[in-house]
């Protein structure tokens, strides 16, 4: 089993990535593989509405995004950390969701998902319930944990002195651990998926 964690701080080691390394360590110490990427020092477009991912596969604009993306599809679960800018997420992983989900939503149904922020003060509700939208179109599973799913933090390391955060970080990696090995342990198949109804309120 895999886990990608997704970090769109564009500070490859800051407060983000020490959340998630938080998380991994004990996934890892679970038996399951873990992978950080980060996302947020990259040049990720936003989605141009082209519509052409849906005859090709994948994301049709070559900017690193297609390689991230397919990797993130194949784990067995993900967690996506970002940083609070303007109590919401940073726009380059915004971007990543946006192309991310449109192509790659039939695969993700029924994985184990967390989102974790980093933020100086506050926007860490508003902040995580902008990734949960991406997961629950998506049908994921929410991991759950303790508290609101945030560390505080401003400068480099700072975040490892909120106590809680950091067992708020810990959780999400103890209970998406037990959520994989109940999926591997289980025979049960996955709920059917009706076809999409599209339903347009402009007649």
């Amino acid at each position: 089993m895999k886990v990608i964690a997704i970090n769109g701080s564009p500070r490859k080691d800051g407060n983000t990535y020490l959340a998630l390394k938080t998380a991994c360590d004990i996934l890892n110490a679970e038996g399951i593989e873990t992978e950080i990427v980060n996302v947020g020092a990259l040049n990720i477009t936003g989605c141009k509405a082209c519509g052409a991912c849906a005859n090709a596969g994948k994301c049709v604009i070559n900017d690193g995004f297609n390689e991230i993306a397919e990797k993130a599809a194949a784990a067995d679960g993900i967690i996506v950390g970002t940083p609070v800018y303007y109590a919401g997420v940073n726009g380059t992983l915004k971007s990543f969701l946006d192309r991310f989900f449109y192509v790659h939503s039939s695969k993700m149904r029924f994985k184990p998902a967390a989102a974790l922020t980093a933020l100086r003060r506050s926007g860490v509700t508003h902040t995580y319930q902008t990734i949960y939208n991406f997961f629950t179109i998506a049908e994921m599973l929410i991991t759950p944990t303790s508290y609101w799913p945030g560390v505080h933090g401003r400068l480099k390391g700072e975040a490892e002195q909120d106590l809680e955060g950091m067992q708020v970080a810990r959780g999400i990696g103890r209970n998406m651990a037990y959520l994989l090995k109940l999926q591997a342990a289980s025979n049960i198949p996955v709920p059917e998926k009706e076809p999409k109804e599209m339903f347009n309120y402009i007649r």
